[in-house]
């Protein structure tokens, strides 16, 4: 299915068009705490937003990012990891996000395609080649309307990450675990994207608290969607 058949929908008050925003970023700054305010605030205008996330937001999607996250996979290498999470990617498109914009409704994503070119490519050292063709196996020449990366000092991040972590007694997943130079690498391949895709990528800092996050959030949006104008109302 066609996200793009979202765009011929617009909702019942007649004005605005399904749309479909992933946040992308390392590791503690933020992302899902930005997804559901984001959700939330749709939802006051009368929007309806489904949330979602990568890998996950289907059962079978949910089952390899158990898989994944657990680290069972990484001694097959990153190859296989993309993989893996390319097959995620496919089960989610086809069975959550292309159905959801076809019916009129908003998705929000945390993380996406981006992230898998940032943690498996350009960090992990993955073929560009393998990376580029799973992309294109579970996108087929579609991508997101709009891409918000939020972007922190991964020293700050990881120091945030490990005390929620220790705070909810969680341990540190496979891609919490690598160490301070993978995510000050990450960093710079997340920048690098957003630089190589201005039309469709946002910056915003991370380092100030969630209600200036996520009005810096809302203001991107509502910038790249000039018919959000006809719907808002104070928050």
């Amino acid at each position: 299915m066609d996200w793009r058949l979202s765009n011929a929908v617009a909702d019942s008050d007649g004005g605005v068009v399904p749309r479909f925003i992933t946040f992308e970023g390392g590791e503690g700054v933020g992302k899902s705490t930005q997804v559901r305010r984001l959700a939330a605030r749709l939802a006051r205008m009368g929007i309806d937003a489904v949330r979602t996330r990568e890998p996950g937001g289907t059962p079978k999607a949910e089952g390899i990012r158990s898989f994944i996250l657990q680290g069972k996979p990484e001694s097959w290498g990153v190859g296989a990891e993309a993989v893996l999470f390319a097959a995620a990617r496919l089960d989610h498109v086809n069975a959550l996000i292309a159905p959801s914009l076809a019916a009129g409704k908003w998705v929000i994503c945390d993380r996406f395609a981006d992230s898998t070119r940032a943690y498996q490519g350009l960090t992990g050292g993955g073929e560009d080649r393998l990376i580029d063709a799973l992309e294109s196996l579970a996108l087929d020449g579609r991508e997101p309307d709009l891409t918000l990366i939020l972007d922190m000092d991964p020293d700050a991040a990881f120091e945030r990450r490990r005390q929620r972590a220790l705070e909810d007694g969680l341990p540190a997943d496979r891609f919490e675990k690598e160490d301070i130079d993978f995510h000050r690498r990450l960093r710079d391949n997340f920048l690098a994207i957003a630089i190589s895709n201005p039309g469709r990528c946002v910056v915003l800092s991370a380092e100030n608290d969630e209600d200036t996050v996520e009005a810096e959030v809302w203001a991107a949006v509502r910038d790249h969607f000039p018919d959000l104008a006809r719907r808002e109302r104070p928050a």
